[in-house]
């Protein structure tokens, strides 16, 4: 499948210039300019939505909501794709959302779609979700199990593609790194969570931004708790890998 490619392609790209960096001790984001994005799909007057967890939160401020504001868009890898773009592509006059809650799951999600999302009407919707599926569950606060999660998810996503079937939409891997909280209590049903999101991806036949992929290998050059302290949340360096690589995955 022709995403699959594509996939791959940013992956070993990515991967290329983190052993690089292994090499000489650094990793340098690569910057696009707007001359280079000629070509995007990207159409004018294009919203972009990103949904998910405290991972896409980030602090953002809830009670503004703002498109194209920093405080609403918050500190983390949603806020680092939106400036650039916003640069990249003045003259599209994009709109940007974060609508990313704290603590949230698949249901979560589910009870809030129509309001932070369909009503929103995204040509392009990004959502990153499943980690609090499983830490809320090993906390003893949620009993869902795998299947739940795959099922819960390929149900939204069908949702969305029956009532915004122009929307790109791009299922973000979950991920976690063996430090802080992680540890090894949370496999392998943290992997079959992970294999599930991948799977309802393909089944679907959406885009896929390889996160989890992506970390294996940062973590080749810097510790786990460089690019997440607490195994789950990045760091300002883990957030600015993350944006690097969804902008790449999206050719955007």
């Amino acid at each position: 499948m022709e995403n699959s490619i594509e996939r791959r392609d940013v992956f070993k790209a990515t991967a290329a210039a983190i052993a690089a960096a292994g090499a000489s001790g650094t990793f340098a984001l690569t910057s696009t300019t707007a001359a280079e994005k000629t070509d995007s799909d990207l159409a004018d007057k294009a919203t972009i939505l990103f949904q998910g967890d405290s991972i896409t939160d980030a602090g953002r401020d809830r009670k503004q909501g703002k498109p194209n504001d920093s405080r609403s868009l918050g500190r983390g890898y949603p806020m680092l794709i939106a400036g650039p773009l916003l640069r990249d592509y003045a003259a599209k006059g994009l709109t940007i959302y974060n609508r990313g809650i704290s603590g949230h799951k698949v249901p979560d999600l589910a009870g809030r779609w129509q309001r932070d999302c369909i009503d929103l009407k995204p040509d392009v919707l990004s959502i990153l979700i499943g980690v609090n599926d499983i830490w809320h569950k090993l906390n003893g606060r949620y009993d869902g199990t795998v299947e739940t999660y795959e099922t819960g998810y390929k149900a939204l996503l069908e949702e969305t593609m029956e009532k915004l079937p122009q929307t790109r939409i791009v299922v973000c891997e979950p991920f976690v790194l063996r430090c802080g909280a992680v540890g090894d209590h949370w496999f392998p049903e943290f992997t079959q969570r992970l294999e599930a999101a991948r799977r309802v991806a393909d089944q679907l036949s959406l885009e896929r931004v390889a996160f989890q992929e992506m970390f294996d290998e940062a973590i080749k050059v810097a510790p786990p708790s460089y690019w997440a302290g607490d195994g789950v949340h990045p760091s300002l360096a883990g957030h600015a890998l993350m944006a690097e690589t969804w902008r790449k995955t999206l050719s955007i």
